[in-house]
């Protein structure tokens, strides 16, 4: 081809790809003064106008235009019915070349002449296609076979169409930024090539058939995995000639022959989509090109889908392999942490933070086909879809409306991946085409868990690494690490953290397992866990502090706090009565988050239901758990009274310094403030996915009713929603909402030292020894907030601060001063002078004469601990028979006396001191029991230690790792 030709084919298809532009741009225009009756017949002419000049070009051009064709005619599911018809003749075969030019390359390529080399050649071709022309021929030794032959000239013509093809994309993307398929269109210029040497077609039909098991001996560890395919031998091959073995089969769109067989569609497809997930997910090798022409149904039963033409292959790295098939489970669960950390994996790069638009995306790829009399429907809903996702990018981003046409929320968009989806969008075409329905999720799924399998296996037997390589403290730390991977062997450990304190002194600081079940990345200290209930302890201690320092009293009406509570019979609910669970409140808002789980999440709308319900006890006179109103009660007290407290050009106040040191110095988004109980953009990578304990929801299915638990919160209840909350709390929609009685975030550490503070009187102990690796608040902090002013006073002032309140430690490390003795240092709370006017709302902070560091204070009342457990002076708050104190458990040793308090969480996950002793200790975990992985390690820490067993937990201390045992009462508060 000389470049006279070259350039006329150039403009040909830039003069046609111009004119199709300014036809569709034209209708865009007139449609908007056209009546609705009239529109979808004029789109209607103009896509059946259109696709006939695509099929001339493309029939006059030949080349990759074909290609791109063929392409186009599989995509049913979103290209208008007059492109799909048209382009389908371009399935069929092309004009035939002359087969004297075909013996030409055959003799030359073989250096034989035909009449050695074949017995029979058959002169009229098979098929003739883009690249090369296929004949049936019969060889010496009796064996029928098929040669493909390579056009002549078309190396040069494909490689100028890809240039072509290029320049089109570029342009499109500028004129159409939501179109720019720019990724693809230079994956397929650096794929599309290799198609042209025969000898590497050869190879990948050879390896693509050995990972089949074509031969009858399929080598799958797991034989479900197996598939039912045929894909001929490779007979001889050279770099523009391939000989294989003869199959006879029935082309795809023959549809009257495959009614004829009686060949089963539904069937058929579904076993095609099957080798498509082995060659993805178990083979990481797979065919880039699965248009129907490339595929034949054998004529003898079953009828088996016979694969053809590994031209365009795709060879995936043992990472990239991983990673996607991370994306399709994410994208299955609903998991958004996983989903994130795929992207990651992969090299795919997002410009904003918008996970649920990127959940949408994916769940597109992996969504059901539709048959083709579906499709228009399915494009109306895939274009409203797009609207709504562009409306949330403009608002997210802050964009007009040109600017958002232009922004591309994509960073970076691996290579790999463009291949990928293409293979993705032609077989749902091919379902489409054959008019069948198939369910991607369900075929695809065992395979893509076949690929972590072996990492999702890898319990302590199997992985080394299983427990994290960090420093052991003591004894007792290297015991439980021992129990840990008898519990992990038993597979009742996913993931977990442990951390405990004794005397003021860090004594135990193990993490192990992996973040999610399809997530196998390792557990660290700084990871974090949703802890559920756990974050009412937190909830709590913001409500003593704020008594402690004056600004509310245990016996006030919480009326007088919060107005618009004082209606509906609630005039007479005290702040002692919400901390101890007496308030009557107990299934406030139960039936609307049951209908609708989703109402949790908007903080301001649940704030005022819970002011409107209505009690169901009288106020002080039974004890029953506040499982989820527990925290908008004292959300609700906490937020009027940091408002009214709070003066337009003060610092934000010591509760969130507070935490910064007792609480987040490894920035876990737990905060005291109910603002703080929710989660931040940037901490994605070290979230913990929650599953569940099959076993544990078998044996709490079949337990009695508890008197202490309100009606809709039994143990059958309890069973059934712990089924439901990894799917929803998995989500970064939930996790980042305000819900201050069930979505903390935390790693042990952190809950363990705010305990350790606790139990101590409030005293914040000194960081982690410099035995504990990582360095306690050595990872980045992510995001970075600018400023630390407050706004001026506004309803909903906290929920405004949450990013900053969520970002403790960096406020903290800013606002804190550090105080040194010896090698050692540490921050410590700054005075009224550090930050600014505060209403004198300090930690009291005194000044040991020994040393002379200074040891910082959250409470200054010497009898916290009788307040947190209403003893002593406070046993008049509090029902004298109940549970809990005044927001915490209560903690009883076997002989009855009380001895410390704490918190727990629906899946096992704790918090818990013992005053007497000074020690504390917490556990998050991933897999959702009900208390008895978590019981045994309280249980093995307290008995080495030489301390009182919790009463709660000492039943957990028989049996063995099996776990085989009573669950009566299993620990879910």
């Amino acid at each position: 081809m000389g470049m006279v030709d070259i350039f006329k084919r150039r403009m040909k298809v830039f003069t046609l790809a111009f004119v199709i532009y300014l036809d569709y741009k034209a209708l865009q225009q007139r449609e908007k003064f056209m009546r609705k009756s009239k529109r979808a017949a004029l789109w209607e002419r103009l896509h059946e106008r259109n696709a006939k000049r695509v099929l001339s070009l493309m029939i006059e051009l030949e080349g990759l235009w074909v290609k791109l064709g063929q392409y186009l005619s599989t995509r049913a599911d979103v290209l208008p019915n007059a492109y799909i018809t048209l382009l389908k003749q371009l399935q069929d075969s092309l004009p035939p070349r002359p087969v004297d030019e075909v013996c030409q390359t055959i003799e030359k390529e073989l250096g034989q002449s035909m009449d050695d080399l074949f017995l029979d050649f058959v002169k009229a071709p098979l098929a003739t296609a883009s690249i090369a022309q296929v004949h049936r021929a019969t060889l010496h030794n009796g064996q029928e076979v098929v040669v493909k032959v390579q056009h002549q000239g078309v190396k040069t013509i494909i490689l100028e169409d890809l240039k072509n093809a290029k320049s089109i994309v570029d342009w499109i993307a500028w004129a159409e930024p939501h179109y720019d398929f720019s990724p693809m269109i230079d994956e397929w210029c650096k794929e599309a090539p290799k198609e042209l040497d025969f000898n590497h077609e050869a190879e990948n039909t050879r390896t693509v058939f050995r990972n089949l098991g074509c031969k009858g001996n399929c080598n799958d560890r797991n034989p479900a995995n197996c598939v039912d395919v045929l894909i001929p031998e490779v007979i001889q091959s050279t770099e523009r000639l391939l000989v294989l073995e003869y199959m006879d089969g029935i082309r795809l769109n023959d549809t009257e022959s495959l009614e004829a067989f009686g060949v089963d569609k539904q069937k058929l497809v579904e076993e095609i989509t099957r080798a498509y997930a082995h060659q993805i997910y178990v083979d990481g090798f797979f065919n880039g090109d699965p248009h129907p022409g490339n595929f034949l149904v054998s004529k003898q039963a079953p009828h088996r889908p016979i694969l053809l033409d590994f031209g365009l292959t795709k060879l995936l790295s043992s990472p990239m392999k991983q990673a996607l098939a991370k994306m399709f489970l994410a994208s299955a669960e609903g998991d958004h942490v996983a989903l994130l950390s795929a992207f990651e994996e992969m090299g795919l790069r997002l410009r904003l933070d918008l996970p649920e638009q990127a959940m949408e995306v994916t769940s597109v790829f992996f969504r059901n086909s539709t048959p083709s009399n579906e499709a228009l429907e399915n494009m109306k809903s895939m274009a409203e879809q797009r609207t709504k996702n562009l409306k949330v990018l403009q608002e997210k981003m802050k964009l007009n409306q040109k600017e958002v046409k232009r922004f591309n929320p994509v960073d970076a968009f691996p290579g790999d991946i463009v291949i990928f989806t293409r293979v993705l969008n032609l077989l749902r075409g091919l379902s489409s085409t054959m008019n069948v329905r198939i369910v991607y999720l369900d075929i695809m799924r065992p395979f893509a868990e076949s690929v972590l399998d072996g990492n999702i296996s890898k319990g302590p037997a199997l992985n080394a690494q299983w427990i994290n390589d960090t420093p052991v403290h003591s004894d007792v730390e290297a015991k439980l690490r021992q129990l840990l991977v008898e519990l992990g062997d038993a597979d009742k450990i996913l993931g977990i953290q442990v951390c405990a304190y004794k005397d003021g002194e860090v004594i135990i600081d193990t993490s192990a397992g992996m973040l999610g079940r399809y997530d196998p990345r390792p557990v660290q200290p700084d990871s974090l866990f949703p802890v559920f209930s756990v974050t009412k302890g937190i909830a709590a201690g913001m409500l003593h502090w704020l008594v402690d320092n004056g600004k509310l009293r245990l016996d006030e009406n919480v009326g007088n706090v919060w107005p618009q509570f004082r209606v509906n019979g609630k005039d007479l609910i005290k702040v002692h009565h919400v901390l101890n669970h007496t308030s009557g409140m107990h299934n406030a808002l139960t039936s609307l988050t049951q209908e609708n789980p989703f109402l949790m999440l908007d903080w301001d709308e649940c704030l005022s239901r819970i002011a409107t319900s209505v009690p169901e006890t009288e106020p002080g006179r039974e004890q029953l758990y506040h499982y989820v109103s527990f925290g908008w009660l004292c959300g609700g007290i906490i937020e009027i009274l940091l408002n009214l407290f709070q003066t337009p050009n003060a610092h934000l106040p010591p509760p969130i310094i507070m935490i910064s040191i007792s609480l987040t110095a490894y920035n876990t988004i737990l905060g005291v403030t109910p603002t703080a109980l929710t989660l931040s953009p940037g901490v994605e990578s070290r979230l913990a996915t929650l599953t569940t304990d099959a076993d544990d929801l078998k044996k709490l299915s079949g337990v009695s009713n508890r008197s202490d638990l309100p009606s809709t919160f039994q143990p059958s209840d309890i069973a059934q929603l712990a089924t439901t909350l990894p799917a929803l709390f998995n989500t970064l929609n939930v996790r980042r909402a305000i819900i201050p009685a069930a979505n903390g975030h935390c790693s042990a550490r952190a809950l363990a030292r705010y305990y350790a503070a606790l139990v101590d009187g409030g005293k914040v102990p000194p960081p982690h020894s410099s035995s504990s690796k990582p360095a306690l608040g050595s990872h980045p902090h992510l995001p970075k907030f600018a400023s630390l002013k407050s706004p001026k006073h506004q309803k909903g002032y906290w929920r405004k601060l949450m990013t900053s309140a969520n970002c403790t430690e960096t406020y903290g490390r800013i606002q804190k001063k550090s105080y040194s003795s010896g090698d050692s240092s540490y921050s410590m709370i700054p005075d009224n002078d550090d930050i600014g006017n505060s209403n004198n709302l300090t930690a009291e902070t005194t000044i040991a004469a020994d040393d002379q560091q200074s040891v910082s204070k959250i409470f200054s009342n010497p009898r916290i601990h009788d307040a947190f457990m209403g003893a002593g002076e406070y046993e008049n708050l509090v029902l004298p028979s109940g549970k809990f104190g005044l927001g915490f458990r209560r903690c009883y040793a076997k002989d009855g006396s009380l001895i410390g308090f704490g918190h727990s969480g629906m899946g096992g996950s704790t918090g818990y001191c013992d005053i007497k002793n000074r020690f504390a200790i917490s556990v998050t975990l991933n897999k959702m029991s009900f208390g008895a992985v978590t019981g045994k390690i309280v249980h093995l820490v307290c008995s080495e230690l030489g301390i009182p067993v919790p009463e709660e937990y000492s039943r957990f201390g028989e049996g063995g790792a099996d776990m085989q045992m009573n669950l009566e009462k299993p620990l879910i508060n």
